[in-house]
Parts: structure tokens; sequence; C-alpha cells
């Protein structure tokens, strides 16, 4: 859901941070939609952490722990907060004072950085630190922990904004999710006769 409202945005809004809000006028439905998927990719995202905390069990390292569930939560609360921006631009673009005012260019910036910056560079903390679980625990495969770290430098040092690279972590997030759900499937014992 993150990925999808990510690639609507992209697909709907201008490279160029200057770029005047005539673009608005086609694409404010897509913006919309984008928007409309942020709170469920959240909500997913909680369900995916808590399914991640319970594979820690006994084996949690609470600093390591606290930096995961730390930078997942800074992740979405960041998420949250540049919808929310980008959700009021939108809304009130309709009143025409908004590009004229020099608030319209100011809100634009402000939500690229905090999405593209900011949230980004903590979902790298957020894979760094679960790579750095697995590794320490063996909990997932040592190649997903190195896949991890590998990914997760990309998004952590990248200089510009790339469509690319905000789908990293969309990305692993379902890689991890898929690979979770059919190890449990393999896992679950049969029902037995009663």
């Amino acid at each position: 859901l993150y990925g999808a409202s990510m690639v609507l945005i992209r697909l709907s809004v201008p490279d160029d941070l200057t770029a005047d809000s005539a673009w608005l006028e086609t694409n404010a439905g897509t913006v919309a939609l984008a928007l409309f998927l942020v709170p469920y990719a959240g909500i997913a995202f909680l369900w995916f952490i808590g399914v991640i905390r319970d594979r820690f069990g006994d084996l949690e390292d609470r600093f390591v722990a606290t930096v995961f569930l730390g930078s997942g939560l800074l992740f979405l609360g960041i998420t949250f907060v540049g919808a929310a921006m980008a959700g009021g631009l939108v809304s009130s673009y309709a009143s025409g004072a908004l590009v004229d005012s020099g608030v319209f260019a100011y809100n634009r910036t402000v939500i690229y950085h905090i999405t593209s910056v900011y949230a980004i560079r903590m979902a790298a903390v957020f894979m760094t630190s679960l790579a750095t679980i697995w590794y320490r625990t063996g909990l997932m495969h040592r190649v997903w922990a190195y896949l991890t770290y590998g990914l997760a430098l990309v998004p952590l040092f990248s200089i510009g904004y790339s469509l690319w690279v905000t789908l990293i972590f969309p990305a692993w997030v379902f890689m991890i999710s898929l690979y979770i759900l059919i190890r449990n499937l393999h896992e679950q014992p049969m029902p037995g006769p009663t």
C-alpha cells in the first residue's frame, strides 16, 4: 500500500519543486487516492512490526529492539505528517490564494524533505536495526540480514530523490512479509483428530 501510494504520487506530482500548481488541476484525484492509502499502509506496517517483535520472543536485545521499534514508529509518524501536509495542500488549493502567497512552494519543499529525506532515512535505520537483530539471534537466515544491510545503505546515503530509492523499503517489507507467511505455513502443525 505504501509503495502504491508512492508510485501514484510520483506519477502525479512533477519532479521540479518550483513547478507551478497546474498539475493539481488534472492530478488532484490521483494524489487524493494516494493519500487515502497512507493510513491503511500505516496500519499494515504496525502489524508488520508486531509480527516481527513476536518472532523475537525471549531473544530480544532490548537496545537494538528499541532502535528498531523507535525508528519504525518515527518512520510512520513522519510519513503521516507528510501525508497530512500534502492533503492540506491539495484541499486548500481551490482557494487560489495559496499559490500566490508562496505557501504552496514552501509546503511542497517541506513535504519533499519530510518524506524523501527524513522518513526514508528512518526506514533505513529500521532495516539496519532489524538486520542486526537477525544477525545476532539467527531468527532469519544470514542472507536476509546481509541483503537487508545492503538495501538499507541505499536510502541511508542517497543524495537525490528517486522513486526507486523510496520503493526499496516497501519492496523489502513485502519480501519479508511473504517469507514469514510462507515459513509460517510450513511450520503449522497439521490438525489431528479430536
